[in-house]
């Protein structure tokens, strides 16, 4: 706000009210004043703050959460679908909504990618954010540092195996995990379906392209995914049927503001950026004007 008060933003164009859920969400979503809202959160967080907005029928916006699939064909270029992956999901320590956490894996290459992503996360430096030489930092803080390290302990006891360890960056002072891979997890367990918010990830192979479609598909999630592939018609022909508010290939994490963000299912609805975005912060107004005013008397003698 600071910054963007030096740069000459107008006063009031922008501003910022700090707090927490009831006391202070709730409320700027049901004071008449405001028109309608954008919401940015977890699932959970979006039906409470819809049904803030229901009381007056107020328009809201609602980016949620999302469990977003990473499908690697067989004929993929690995060193870029490995590095761009594990950028699609460590740096921010997992801690992004839109992160691609379930690797879908062809059969022919699962063991050499994986062993691949293994390599290249485990050499991620882990630390102090301030320290120039960390390249992931740590996650937000101590309840959720805690949420993190039960579900990497619960996908231990449930038999899911952890090919990549992260619990060893864990230190005495501050929040630490490092990238941490599963290996074998099918989708209806719940580290392939429920969202981590850090940086652990689940793979699973598969053969055929019905079947990695109905793979990524099967969650209550739809806000992104990615596709890695040296054939882009069939990539192509994957994206549309993905159910997803954004699809990269051969990419992930790419954006820009002429692009719609938003999801499909219980990741959200509603789209900003773009012409969609700016849609959704306008309401339509119909006005019939006569240029020739000429009104017959409606009860005729």
């Amino acid at each position: 706000m600071e910054v963007l008060l030096e740069a000459d933003l107008p006063p009031g164009v922008l501003n910022v009210v700090t707090g927490f859920g009831d006391t202070t969400g709730a409320p700027l979503i049901d004071h008449p004043d405001v028109r309608m809202a954008s919401f940015t959160g977890g699932t959970a967080g979006g039906r409470a703050a819809a049904s803030v907005a229901a009381r007056q029928v107020k328009p809201i916006i609602m980016g949620l959460g999302g469990k977003s699939p990473q499908i690697v064909l067989a004929d993929a270029d690995l060193e870029l679908a490995v590095n761009g992956v594990a950028t699609g999901i460590f740096p921010a320590a997992g801690q992004s909504c839109i992160l691609g956490s379930r690797l879908l894996l062809h059969k022919s290459i699962a063991d050499e990618f994986t062993q691949r992503l293994i390599d290249v996360a485990g050499k991620a430096r882990v630390g102090d954010p301030l320290d120039p030489a960390t390249q992931i930092g740590p996650i937000a803080n101590r309840r959720h540092y805690e949420a993190v390290l039960a579900s990497i302990a619960a996908a231990e006891k449930a038999g899911h195996k952890i090919l990549l360890d992260g619990r060893s960056a864990c230190q005495d002072r501050g929040y630490y995990i490092g990238p941490t891979i599963f290996g074998d997890v099918p989708n209806n367990a719940d580290l392939a379906q429920h969202k981590v918010f850090g940086p652990v990830v689940s793979t699973e192979q598969w053969e055929d392209e019905e079947e990695v479609i109905r793979i990524a598909n099967d969650t209550v999630y739809g806000l992104a995914a990615g596709i890695w592939s040296r054939d882009i018609t069939r990539a192509m022909r994957l994206a549309d049927r993905v159910e997803a508010g954004t699809v990269y290939i051969n990419n992930y994490f790419n954006a820009a503001t002429q692009s719609p963000v938003g999801g499909f299912k219980q990741s959200g609805y509603g789209r900003e950026n773009g012409f969609e975005g700016m849609r959704c912060f306008r309401q339509t107004k119909s006005v019939w004007l006569a240029t020739h005013p000429s009104q017959p008397d409606p009860f005729p003698a």
